[in-house]
């Protein structure tokens, strides 16, 4: 099943579901699973909000960028992607040229109260929340439209029926 589609990528702002939902199309698919963020903070030994205390939002992108032109040169990977990673060029390149994207996407409302809780978000760690994230996907919004392979509203649905959609995608995306 899927032997021409190399790799899945998963875009999406924080709290669309790209980590829940990769884990079990991973499983779905019978492929590995990794997060891009997740591999960053082991890799460095530290949390992305130490990340980016010590070394700025830059030294954390930097660091995003090789990552992602590593991850995605695997095979039969689903990869949950930052929710940033898209404002790198090379990170779109890649991601377009190496796999089929998913982009995930909820209501701003709905992004709100998912992560509410979540303190390990820097670009969230601010007293208006709901602001910060209306003006992430005013500027990221195109950028993940722009790689995506398809669209898919991780809202009200269960995550069983949103991985059963990606893979009626992707049966759908065979040549």
């Amino acid at each position: 099943m899927l032997h021409a589609i190399p790799s899945v990528f998963l875009v999406g702002l924080m709290g669309a579901g790209k980590t829940t939902v990769g884990r079990r199309l991973a499983q779905a698919l019978r492929w590995d699973f990794a997060d891009s963020d997740h591999e960053i903070e082991r890799r460095a030994g530290a949390s992305i909000p130490l990340i980016f205390e010590l070394e700025g939002e830059a030294g954390f992108r930097a660091r995003e960028k090789a990552m992602i032109a590593e991850l995605t040169q695997r095979s039969a990977i689903v990869l949950a992607t930052g929710g940033g990673s898209v404002l790198n060029p090379d990170n779109r390149r890649c991601l377009i040229g190496r796999g089929f994207v998913v982009y995930l996407c909820a209501s701003i409302d709905e992004l709100v109260r998912r992560t509410h809780l979540d303190h390990n978000r820097p670009l969230l760690q601010t007293a208006d929340p709901r602001s910060r994230l209306l003006q992430l996907m005013a500027q990221r919004d195109a950028l993940y439209r722009e790689v995506a392979d398809c669209v898919i509203s991780t809202e009200d649905q269960p995550v069983k029926e949103i991985v059963g959609e990606i893979l009626r995608r992707l049966e759908a995306h065979q040549p």
